[in-house]
This record gives C-alpha cells, structure tokens and sequence, in this order.
C-alpha cells in the first residue's frame, strides 16, 4: 500500500476524513452497527449486501470487504 492509496474518505458520508477514521459527524453508537456505504479509499459509493449473517460491500475498483 502507498501513502496515495491510504484510506482517506469517511464510510458513512463519503467526506473526506483523516486516516479513513469516522467522519467526526458521522461518529456515533448507531452508525457503529451500519455497513459501509463508501470506499475509504476512493469515495465511491459501495454495493453493499446485508444477510442475517452479516454484509459484504464491494468497491469497483478496490474489491470486497466483509463483516467480521
């Protein structure tokens, strides 16, 4: 990974957001449990999947990523 490829948007809102962390308005208990609905690295808005098991977002161009 480069320093360009570092995360850098919030997942919540898409805005930017140092170190990829929470965007400071979007940080809250109740976003905590959401699926991303951004890429942190591009600002792309992500498919997300939500299962009783869990959710998957994939990014066009920076893959999947799934919960834990």
């Amino acid at each position: 990974m480069t320093a360009s490829d570092a995360p850098a948007f919030c997942v919540h809102c898409g805005q930017p957001a140092p170190g990829g962390a929470d965007h400071p308005a979007c940080h809250n208990p109740r976003t905590a449990l959401e699926p991303p609905r951004y890429c942190t690295f591009c600002a792309r808005r992500l498919v997300v999947q939500v299962s009783p098991l869990g959710w998957t977002a994939r990014c066009s161009r920076h893959g999947e990523t799934a919960s834990g």
